[in-house]
């Protein structure tokens, strides 16, 4: 729908200061839009969305940043349509979350990835996981005044950021650059809250009964992280199943249906098998 857009990605773990860093990108390659945690932001302003940070649970704020809800998507849409931007930058923790987000507002591709260690030091980086961890703060890169016109309830603090002196490298008396807003969202003051690791199990098990009751589960590992969910099953198979293309497709059905029906983000799905079975 928008192909003529040229979409940009700033990509890494929640809590590595890419909200903080979005400005700056934006302006490097002179991007009219930003796409963050919900959020369409231009010029300091929030035009369209809804804030994950609003959320009242983590699942909540995972779906709402992919933009799930249609309504969500529709004023987004309707935002382009009307302004008909030429490049926008999109945040995700992961290639595969931004890519979601570009397919779910009918965006191209990201054209060109940026990661937050190519603009970002490991000391700030670290620095920005300890506030996020320690803390609970998160910040969104438009001035304060927009978020306590839209966010009253989690405004938090401002982050003012000002030029230097060409000649000198000495700090103002200049214009403020960048006013970043600091919150903290209620599921970031309640700690996280992820589904359960006996609730995935169930559904990944009923997603391979689905697809095909033959293929039977021996064991099943999942790893949670910042990029996403990781599933190991290892699995016994009738002789005759074909390893490539049914596996694969048993791949994307647990995929699909959980990443549909929950909101959450499976990274990887691997399948060993442990036996080839007669019956």
């Amino acid at each position: 729908m928008f192909s003529t857009i040229k979409i940009y990605a700033l990509v890494g773990e929640s809590g590595t200061g890419k909200s903080f860093r979005a400005k700056f990108v934006a302006q490097k390659y002179h991007v009219d839009f930003i796409i963050d945690d919900g959020l369409l932001i231009r010029d300091n302003r929030i035009v369209a969305g809804h804030s994950a940070k609003m959320e009242k649970s983590f699942m909540g704020a995972v779906k709402t940043a992919l933009f799930d809800e249609k309504n969500q998507r529709d004023e987004v849409a309707k935002k382009f349509q009307g302004d008909k931007p030429k490049k926008v930058l999109i945040l995700g923790t992961s290639e595969k979350m931004v890519n979601k987000i570009a397919a779910r507002l009918q965006l191209p591709a990201p054209s060109k990835i940026i990661k937050i260690e190519d603009i970002a030091s490991q000391a700030d980086i670290e620095k920005a996981i300890r506030m996020r961890r320690v803390e609970g703060k998160h910040v969104i890169p438009v001035p304060s005044l927009e978020i306590k016109k839209n966010y009253p309830h989690i405004f938090y603090d401002a982050i003012q950021i000002f030029k230097r002196h060409k000649r000198t490298g000495q700090l103002g008396p200049l214009p403020i650059v960048h006013e970043k807003s600091v919150v903290r969202p209620e599921y970031s003051k309640r700690s996280k809250i992820a589904i359960s690791e006996q609730a995935l199990s169930l559904m990944v098990k009923q997603c391979v009964d689905e697809y095909d009751s033959s293929v039977k589960i021996k064991r099943l590992f999942i790893k949670d992280d910042d990029m996403g969910y990781r599933i190991i099953i290892t699995v016994d198979v009738p002789f005759g199943t074909s390893l490539g293309g049914t596996l694969y497709e048993i791949q994307q059905y647990i995929i699909d249906n959980i990443e549909r029906y929950t909101g959450i983000l499976i990274e990887t799905v691997n399948i060993i098998i442990d036996k080839i079975s007669d019956n």
